[in-house]
């Protein structure tokens, strides 16, 4: 049995991701998952709870509220849960494709964001993106991520967590005329991406499903 640990930004167990993998791994493979607000009680919360900072991230507590997070606050809290979830499983997947450097970590591990920004990469050169992302106070982190592969970048909002208009998003992205279309978050699923890609006409990448393929390649 291998063992494939999910680093989540916000609670474990993520029910809304990891049926996604379970669906797209054989028998032999099994999950485990820590995230990185596991430890904290819901007054501690409070205290990792972006306010007016500019670098955020968003995820889902397991009970399935959406929380927007410091990042900077965030990071220590990753490596520890980290730290615990090496020990139990053969390789780690950070389950979240907004950008982090390395974490120290002695067992191989994968990063969602580099997989999917170097996919992109490999298709085409220079190709005009359309995103999809979370929250509008994470535009201009997005566009950071992707400036070095591509100097055309659109970017519609539609949240994953609170019922975001989808529909107009794609339609934003068709009439900029983009190549491809990045659902830029862990959160998004099936649905969304089969949403998107029917009113816009456009290829759709779903992280989620790049990122399970990729695992596997490793097992």
């Amino acid at each position: 049995m291998i063992k494939v640990g999910f680093l989540t930004i916000g609670q474990s167990p993520r029910s809304d991701i990891t049926p996604t993998f379970k669906e797209m791994f054989n028998k032999n493979i099994e999950i485990v998952e820590r995230g990185a607000l596991d430890a904290l009680k819901e007054a501690q919360l409070l205290t990792v709870i972006a306010r007016k900072e500019k670098n955020i991230c968003v995820s889902r507590l397991r009970d399935g509220r959406s929380i927007i997070i410091n990042k900077r606050k965030l990071l220590p809290l990753l490596q520890n849960e980290l730290s615990k979830l090496e020990q139990e499983v053969d390789m780690v997947m950070v389950l979240s494709t907004d950008e982090f450097s390395a974490f120290t970590c002695e067992k191989p591990i994968l990063y969602a964001h580099r997989i999917v920004t170097q996919t992109i990469a490999a298709m085409v050169d220079q190709p005009k993106i359309g995103l999809i992302i979370p929250l509008e106070e994470q535009r201009n982190s997005m566009l950071k991520k992707w400036e070095s592969i591509s100097d055309e970048i659109a970017v519609a909002v539609a949240s994953p967590y609170d019922y975001g208009n989808f529909e107009e998003a794609a339609h934003y992205l068709k009439n900029y005329q983009v190549d491809l279309i990045v659902l830029d978050c862990m959160g998004y699923n099936e649905e969304h991406r089969e949403l998107v890609r029917k009113e816009s006409g456009i290829l759709t990448i779903l992280p989620r499903t790049l990122v399970a393929r990729i695992v596997l390649e490793y097992l």
